[in-house]
């Protein structure tokens, strides 16, 4: 590890092993080629703990090269083996819960509870990509003419560089790298800049795991040098997929850039995602599974309710509730026991918070309960929010709020609820509450969102296909087949036989 001595770490850890602060290439913790270092900051008091190296360009091919060199093997591993590699991850990753949930928590803020839900989550994944690697198969056939057969192998791609956010960023390394590993594929991560300690530590498990050097190389930036370094890698002519994960503005430059290359590229961008409840919906359930969804990590998740439209007959009683309970919740530092909310994570998510929210108010929104800034300790604080009133003019209407917002719409009837939830730019989730079946498979086959909760909240698990239509981007993460396939290539083999009559 890095020296850490001008700073005071405002934990200890039971594994100190686990600390790392140096980017990891082909098994070793190294420094950038500049010398150059940012500040990791604890979201809950903007107090810096710990930095990491600024790479940029100039570090991508060293790192490129050790994980084509390691890709060259390791696509030849079997896939037992590479399954053993990924349940020994996984089994570490359990084993160390305590030590990174306590890291989750300082660098994003989270209420511990989150940190260990985030955990047990996102070891579903490699949990389930474990077994994928036994299940990817070739097929053979006859074809239309008598003489030939027709076999397809599946083969690995090579490297892939993942671009990952800072939100859920052990679900996001997890469920991008067992995708990866467990294909014969090798991954560059490129963590966010307030999350890479979180990832470093997953990568120090990894090692101990036994995937071979440069299986996983993980390579930290700041914010002023990620386009840099992210542009670098996609360019890079050994790196043959990217996947991504951030705002659709990103990910369109992520697509152009690749394209450049004909590159495989997963994109998984902006939600912008709607909530119907209806009159006949169980109320206790919509208010359970919608307020949960909304309120973790202070609503800071892609999938999380963005627009919540409730009809006419049940909106009074749905508003009053949900605005009852929106002031229980306890808003705090993570590492305290007694929160139930943590800050947001970046300075930028309280000024798009603030603004949001005065756009709103000045085109005649009513604001119940919220709306401000906390100031508490010198964290990024906001007050859980409930707004009312919004209008398609309104920014709040249109764009991802990613903080503790919520807006509340009343509607009339289906036709109108389904056009108002359709009526933006993204397709990532959307959600509907109502005990009407045929109205239900309606909902499913009319929302236009790659992911669709039915009497359900958050549904994403590694069984089920995560990934969006429209501007929310393209390709699946997570699920069965889909997966892996994103980091496969089918090759197809036609034999003519002869002698066979």
């Amino acid at each position: 590890m890095g020296s850490t001595q001008k700073y005071e770490l405002p934990f200890k850890l039971n594994n100190s092993d686990l600390l790392h602060n140096l980017s990891f290439v082909h098994g070793e913790w190294k420094k950038s080629k500049s010398g150059k270092t940012f500040e990791v900051v604890d979201p809950g008091t903007d107090k810096a703990w710990i930095e990491c190296p600024i790479n940029d360009a100039s570090d991508v091919d060293e790192a490129v090269k050790s994980s084509h060199q390691c890709f060259e093997k390791y696509r030849n591993i079997s896939p037992r083996a590479r399954a053993q590699m990924l349940f020994k991850w996984d089994s570490l990753i359990r084993e160390n819960k305590e030590d990174i949930a306590t890291i989750l928590v300082y660098e994003t803020g989270k209420p511990r509870s989150e940190a260990y839900g985030e955990i047990d989550y996102s070891t579903g994944f490699t949990w389930w990509f474990a077994g994928e690697a036994e299940r990817i198969q070739g097929t053979v056939f006859t074809p239309a003419l008598p003489d030939r057969r027709v076999f397809t192998i599946k083969q690995p791609l090579g490297v892939a560089a993942a671009l990952v956010p800072w939100n859920f960023p052990i679900a996001m390394i997890l469920r991008k790298a067992g995708a990866a590993l467990a294909a014969g594929c090798v991954m560059i991560v490129k963590p966010s800049p307030e999350t890479p300690i979180t990832v470093l530590a997953l990568a120090y498990l990894a090692d101990m795991a036994g995937f071979p050097k440069g299986a996983l190389n993980v390579l930290t930036t700041d914010l002023g040098k990620t386009p840099e370094l992210s542009e670098a890698l996609c360019r890079h002519p050994l790196v043959k997929k990217v996947s991504f994960t951030g705002s659709t503005r990103v990910g369109k430059l992520i697509a152009k850039i690749c394209s450049e290359n004909l590159k495989k590229v997963t994109l998984e961008l902006g939600g912008n995602c709607p909530v119907l409840i209806f009159d006949d919906a169980n109320i206790d359930q919509a208010m359970g599974q919608i307020f949960a969804l909304k309120y973790r990590h202070a609503g800071q998740a892609c999938i999380t309710a963005n627009r919540i439209y409730v009809q006419s007959g049940i909106f009074d009683e749905f508003l009053e509730r949900w605005n009852a309970e929106s002031k229980k919740i306890v808003v705090g530092h993570g590492s305290d026991e007694k929160t139930t909310m943590g800050p947001v994570t970046t300075p930028r998510g309280i000024e798009k918070a603030l603004a949001l929210v005065n756009d709103a108010k000045s085109k005649g929104a009513t604001v119940h309960i919220g709306g401000n800034k906390i100031s508490k300790g010198g964290g990024y604080f906001f007050e859980p929010t409930v707004i009312t009133g919004v209008t398609p003019d309104m920014d709040i209407a249109n764009e991802e709020i990613f903080a503790p917002v919520c807006t509340f719409i009343k509607f009339e009837t289906e036709d109108e609820a389904v056009e108002k939830a359709n009526d933006t730019s993204m397709g990532l989730a959307s959600y509907c509450f109502t005990k009407n079946v045929d109205r239900m498979w309606r909902l499913f086959e009319n929302l236009e969102a790659g992911m669709v909760g039915l009497n359900t909240g958050n549904s994403s698990a590694a069984e089920s296909p995560f990934g969006g239509i429209k501007q929310s981007g393209y390709g699946k993460e997570s699920g069965l087949g889909v997966a892996t396939e994103e980091y496969l290539i089918t090759k197809t083999g036609t034999f003519t036989l002869e002698g066979q009559t």
